[in-house]
C-alpha cells in the first residue's frame, strides 16, 4: 500500500509539475544558472559578518542537508534501477533545480521575518494563506523525520553491518547520543558541526572517486556514452523497447535527482533563513551552488566511478580499486559523515516548521523525539522508510511549487 501511495504522489503530475515549473523559471530568469560561476569567483576572498550565522556555516549547514547518502547509494541505487540514462535526468533536474532554489530563496528571503521563515513566510503573506502554510510545514515536520532522519541512518546502519558485525540496536543508540547536543545546540551549532565535518570528506571522497575512475580510464569515454544513449533510448528504439527504457530512466533519474539536491521541496529557503546577509542575491546565488556541487559535481563522480570501476554497482567495489581492502571503510565513514549532515540539516528544516505550528512551543520536545525517531532508522526495514519518506517529500513539494508558481511575479533576477 505504500508503495502504491509512492507511486501515486511521484506519479506524472508532480514530475510534470517540477519540470514545468523549472522550465518557467529558467525562461523568465533568462537562464540565471549559467551566472553561477561568475558568481563564485566573486566570492573566493569574500568574508561574510561575524554576527549571528556566517554565510559560510548556512552554505555548510545547506549543503550538508543536500549531500546525504543519496549521493552514494541513492546513485547506485538510480543506475540499478534506471539504468546509466538515469544519471543525464539527474542533471537535468539539477539544471532546472538551479532557478527553482534561486526563486525559493529569493520569495524567502522578501517575506522571512523573526517569527516565520522560509515557504511558510511566502506562503502565508505572499499567498495569504495560512491554511496551505501550515499544510506545507507540517509536510516538512514528516519529510523531515524521514528523508532527513530516518533514511539516512539506515543507509548508514546497513552500510555499517556489511563492513563489522554491529547490532543495528547499538547503531540506533550511537546514532541519538551523536544527534542530541548537536540539535540541541541550534543553527550555530550546526552550522559549525556541518562546516567542520563536510568540507573534508567531501573532497576525500571526490578524491576517491576520480581516481577510482582513472584506475579505469579508457572506460571513461563508454561510460558518458552510455548515459547518453539510454536516456533517449537510442540504441533501444531499434527493438522497441525505448518507451519503457526512457521513462523508467526518466522516473528515476529525476526522483533520485531531487532526493539529491532537494530543489523545489523548500528545504533550501528554510536553512538559508538562518544566515545574516538574507539578500535575495546572496541566498538565491547560494543555493544554486549547493545544487550544482550536489548532483551535477558529487553524483556525477559516484556515477562515473560506478560505470568505470564497479561492475556490481557497488561504491565499496569502486573504491576497492584504489584502497584495496579498506574501501569497506572508507565507504562506511564517508556515508556516516554525510548521513550525519543531513540528519542535523533537515532538524533545522524539520524544527522551523514545527515551530510555525506550534506556535514556538515544546521545541525541547520536538528535538528529542526528531533524535529518536531518527535513530529508529537503523532497525526498521529500507524500503518502507524509502516508500514513506518519498510520498512525504512528494506531498512537500506540492503546496511549495504552487507558491512558486502563482508568486512569479514577485521574483526577478537580482544583481549584486
Amino acid at each position: 500500500m505504500i508503495e502504491k501511495m509512492s507511486g501515486l504522489v511521484w506519479g506524472g503530475g508532480l514530475v510534470f509539475l517540477l519540470l514545468f515549473t523549472g522550465t518557467v523559471y529558467t525562461v523568465k530568469l533568462r537562464a540565471v544558472q549559467f551566472r553561477l560561476p561568475g558568481f563564485l569567483i566573486s566570492r573566493v576572498k569574500h568574508k561574510s559578518g561575524t554576527a549571528g550565522i556566517s554565510q559560510r556555516k548556512t552554505v555548510c549547514m545547506a549543503l550538508g542537508a543536500a549531500m546525504g547518502t543519496g549521493n552514494i547509494a541513492g546513485v547506485a541505487a538510480a543506475l540499478a534501477a534506471g539504468g546509466p540514462g538515469a544519471v543525464f535526468w539527474m542533471w537535468v533536474s539539477a539544471f532546472l533545480g538551479m532557478s527553482l532554489v534561486y526563486a525559493e530563496n529569493a520569495l524567502s528571503a522578501v517575506y522571512s521575518g523573526d517569527d516565520v521563515r522560509g515557504p511558510m513566510a511566502y506562503i502565508s503573506q505572499g499567498l495569504g494563506s495560512k491554511a496551505l502554510a501550515g499544510a506545507f510545514a507540517l509536510m516538512c515536520v514528516f519529510a523531515a523525520l524521514g528523508m532527513g532522519g530516518m533514511v539516512q541512518v539506515n543507509a548508514v546502519s546497513e552500510c555499517v553491518r556489511q563492513t563489522a558485525d554491529v547490532p543495528p540496536v547499538l547503531i540506533a543508540v550511537a546514532a541519538f547520543a551523536a544527534m542530541l547536543p548537536v540539535t540541541l545546540g541550534g543553527a550555530q551549532r550546526i552550522g559549525s558541526a556541518a562546516q567542520a565535518l563536510l568540507p573534508a570528506a567531501a573532497l576525500l571522497y571526490a578524491g576517491v572517486c576520480i581516481a577510482a575512475a582513472a584506475h579505469s580510464a579508457d572506460r571513461i569515454p563508454g561510460a558518458f556514452s552510455a548515459i547518453f544513449t539510454s536516456a533517449f533510448g537510442i540504441k533501444q528504439a531499434a527493438g522497441g523497447a525505448a518507451g519503457f527504457g526512457i521513462s523508467k530512466a526518466v522516473a528515476v533519474g529525476l526522483r533520485r535527482g531531487i532526493f539529491s539536491n532537494e530543489a523545489g521541496l523548500g528545504s533550501s529557503p528554510l536553512l538559508h533563513s538562518a544566515a545574516v546577509d538574507t539578500s535575495p542575491y546572496e541566498q538565491s546565488m547560494w543555493s544554486m551552488a549547493e545544487v550544482f556541487t550536489d548532483t551535477v559535481l558529487c553524483c556525477t563522480l559516484t556515477a562515473i566511478a560506478l560505470l568505470t570501476a564497479a561492475p556490481d554497482l557497488s561504491p565499496a567495489t569502486a573504491a576497492a580499486t584504489v584502497l584495496g581492502g579498506a574501501s569497506v571503510y572508507f565507504t562506511a565513514s564517508v556515508m556516516t559523515v554525510f548521513a550525519f549532515c543531513t540528519v542535523i540539516g533537515w532538524y533545522y528544516c524539520g524544527a522551523e516548521a514545527f515551530r510555525y505550528l506550534s506556535g514556538g512551543r515544546y521545541m525541547c520536545l520536538f528535538c528529542v523525539s526528531y533524535s529518536i525517531i531518527a535513530s529508529l532508522g537503523a532497525v526498521v526495514s529500507s524500503g518502507t522508510v524509502w516508500a514513506v519518506s518519498d510520498i512525504f517529500n512528494g506531498l512537500m513539494a506540492f503546496p511549495n511549487l504552487l507558491a512558486l508558481l502563482l508568486l512569479i511575479n514577485k521574483v526577478r533576477r537580482y544583481k549584486p
